[in-house]
């Protein structure tokens, strides 16, 4: 057992932090939030993006001062207890795994399009096996790919905002767009058509786009400079937030009024790339999504073995989640992950909507329940590090404690309104993800519980044990 490696390059940490904010789901889910909220999807997604900033500014404060592979559930763990450890660490995992399915199965139909001869559970199959051979090999060839993987969406999301946006402004050479213009912004019913109200529907159908920005405190663990990665990512979120967020979704509601039909239809990128007579628009932008699901998979499938190499180092998970390989791979832990992916990819074929859609929404809420776990564990251990070692806080929360509880009020107050939110399954998912969240926590306090008592006898036996020494 020679544990986790330091294969990951300052490159790869750096194409990491900025593939792991993009996700598919931006592509894929913005179009439901524009025919909700119209251009006022903007407020939705700068108010959720600002929710990011402010967590990942905590969690990047205490991965700094200690980068390790559990990230904030081994920080929730020490500021709050075992069983905070053990509940978000697990649901993390679920959460990851089930996403796994979900990525697969959006690759496997854009596969399938092009290559109608292998069936799309086949694509499927071939996806996750490829990406699963990666993440055996070694840290490095995890971070290789995924440095590529990030670089196409980067560099796609620039091209787009750069000729859009001149296409918007009316100085694109050879493009006659004569939809675009800023006047979408508050034509057509004006910038809230569907009224103020639509922000906050905006925020619960946005919000889950925004996972994985996380990711980079994760592989921190096992980079050369672990400090300085995280420190750099955590300073670099808001523009990349406000350049590949708010920058692209801005041009996709100036390019096209918001109540345009092909933004439904085509989704919203492939939309906007139509509309201004870009050859083959379609299949570019498929190329791009089957990218990010590339990538948001492989990331994912990283994410839930080092999140449960992580429990099983802490002993909340089997121990054999924590052996590695000589190459510091944590075999055991990718290859349950990636089991638990197959079994979730086979219910989306056989019961989509049943068991499929109950997993999805029961791991729905964990994003939100991450960021709250985020929020009490820092200003607990904002107190432990300024005792130990204050030199260690090279990234600090901005207004402590203030900005960290009204974050936390902010998350609890978009849980409490996805309660009333019956149209897009706000209320289901809350449920759920509550009702799962509560088992995991039951288990938690059972096992502390169980640990304790056996630890307690553990010592009153040795106590025994010195005893009959001295007086023998």
């Amino acid at each position: 057992m020679t544990g986790l490696q330091a294969g990951l390059k300052n490159r790869h940490l750096s194409m990491i932090a900025i593939g792991g904010v993009i996700g598919a789901g931006l592509f894929v889910g913005s179009s439901s939030g524009i025919a909700t909220a119209g251009p006022g999807i903007l407020l939705s997604y700068a108010l959720v993006g600002t929710l990011v900033v402010l967590v990942m500014r905590m969690l990047g404060e205490m991965s700094a001062a200690n980068p390790t592979s559990g990230s904030f559930s081994a920080h929730a763990d020490r500021a709050l207890g075992r069983w905070a450890g053990f509940s978000i660490g697990w649901l993390y995992w679920f959460f990851w795994v089930v996403v796994l399915a979900v990525e697969a199965t959006a690759g496997a139909k854009i596969l399938e399009g092009w290559i109608p001869a292998v069936p799309q559970w086949g694509w499927a199959l071939i996806v996750m096996v490829v990406l699963t051979a990666t993440n055996l090999v070694s840290v490095g060839s995890y971070g290789e790919f995924e440095f590529w993987f990030a670089g196409i969406k980067v560099v796609a999301i620039g091209a787009f905002i750069v000729v859009g946006g001149l296409a918007v402004f009316g100085v694109l050479p050879g493009v006659d767009s004569d939809k675009a213009g800023l006047d979408n912004l508050t034509g057509h019913g004006g910038f809230l058509p569907n009224g103020p109200g639509a922000i906050l529907t905006g925020v619960l159908l946005v919000v889950f786009s925004f996972m994985g920005s996380e990711i980079a405190t994760l592989a921190a663990g096992e980079s050369e400079d672990p400090q300085r990665a995280v420190t750099k990512s955590t300073n670099s979120i808001i523009w990349r937030i406000g350049v590949f967020y708010l920058g692209s979704i801005f041009v996709v509601v100036t390019l096209l009024p918001w109540d345009d039909k092909s933004i439904a239809e085509q989704g919203s990128y492939v939309a906007a790339l139509d509309s201004l007579g870009i050859a083959h628009a379609g299949q570019i932008m498929n190329f791009i999504v089957l990218t990010s699901v590339l990538s948001c998979l492989n990331s994912g499938l990283y994410t839930a073995s080092r999140m449960a190499f992580s429990l099983g180092e802490r002993g909340d998970a089997p121990k054999a989640f924590a052996r590695t390989t000589s190459r510091g791979v944590p075999l055991v832990a990718i290859v349950a992950s990636v089991v638990f992916g197959f079994v979730a990819v086979f219910f989306n074929y056989k019961f989509p909507d049943s068991v499929f859609l109950f997993l999805v929404n029961s791991s729905g809420a964990v994003a939100l329940f991450v960021w709250l776990v985020i929020c009490f564990s820092q200003l607990r251990m904002r107190k432990i590090i300024q005792a130990e070692a204050p030199e260690k806080l090279v990234v600090k929360m901005w207004l402590y404690p203030y900005l960290t509880w009204a974050t936390a009020a902010l998350i609890v107050f978009v849980l409490g309104y996805m309660l009333t939110d019956t149209e897009h399954d706000g209320r289901e998912t809350v449920l759920l993800s509550l009702l799962v969240a509560a088992v995991v926590l039951v288990i938690a306090v059972v096992k502390q519980k169980v640990g304790g008592g056996r630890a307690g006898l553990a010592a009153a036996a040795s106590g025994e044990e010195r005893d009959k020494v001295k007086t023998g």
